[in-house]
């Protein structure tokens, strides 16, 4: 079984017939990518020999990773070590959305036959809010769910998926306090305009549903 393992910089490895060092020892630099062939990591008893891959990654638009990746791995290369390793950024992504970002799947205490079950309605429910969400970019009525933009930040701030789900928790709150909304747009006749502007975002947006 293959395997890619982020090490700590203070984790010790050791080159054939040299002396303990920690990671923290190899001359590092954005832009780096080394490959080090059987390499013994840590000085406990029973870990054998593996290959080292070390990887900074360059400055790209104005945004600089702090940190280099340790990755320890039985994979031949260092390519296919990182592309390997990469992955798992959109699983944790995955993960949040169903758990504290979504869905809330770890409050379900489900038994395993239930949590087969509800994890194939997640994945469905997942689907379509990625959908939806990527409708809703695509129609630029997202402005109206969520904050677009934030000083000093490279990354875009939500993804297809949260834009999707609380498009939907938006539509269902309006109608929950529709009649205190318009109680309160009616005392500013200027922000009436805006108002109207938003429901016709919300019809759109219900359409796509």
């Amino acid at each position: 079984m293959s395997f890619v393992f982020r090490q700590k910089k203070d984790t010790t490895f050791r080159k054939k017939r040299q002396k303990f060092q920690p990671l923290s020892s190899i001359e590092i630099y954005p832009g780096i990518r080394s490959f080090y062939t059987d390499v013994k990591v840590t000085q406990k008893k029973g870990f054998g020999c593996f290959n080292l891959a070390v990887y900074w990654k360059r400055k790209y638009r104005g945004k600089q990773d702090k940190e280099a990746w340790y990755l320890l791995t039985n994979l031949p290369d260092l390519n296919t070590a990182l592309k390997i390793y990469a992955q798992r950024f959109g699983i944790e992504a995955m993960f949040k959305d169903c758990k504290t970002g979504g869905y809330n799947l770890e409050s379900s205490q489900a038994n395993p036959d239930r949590l087969v079950r509800l994890i194939f309605l997640i994945a469905l429910a997942m689907t379509s809010a990625w959908l939806h969400g990527q409708r809703t970019k695509f129609q630029k009525l997202d402005s109206y769910i969520c904050r677009q933009e934030e000083k000093n930040r490279t990354q875009k701030r939500h993804s297809n998926f949260w834009i999707g789900l609380y498009g939907f928790n938006w539509i269902v709150a309006w109608y929950g306090c529709q009649a205190w909304v318009e109680e309160l747009v009616g005392f500013s006749r200027n922000k009436q305009a805006y108002y109207q502007r938003g429901l016709r975002a919300m019809k759109l947006i219900q359409q796509a549903l």
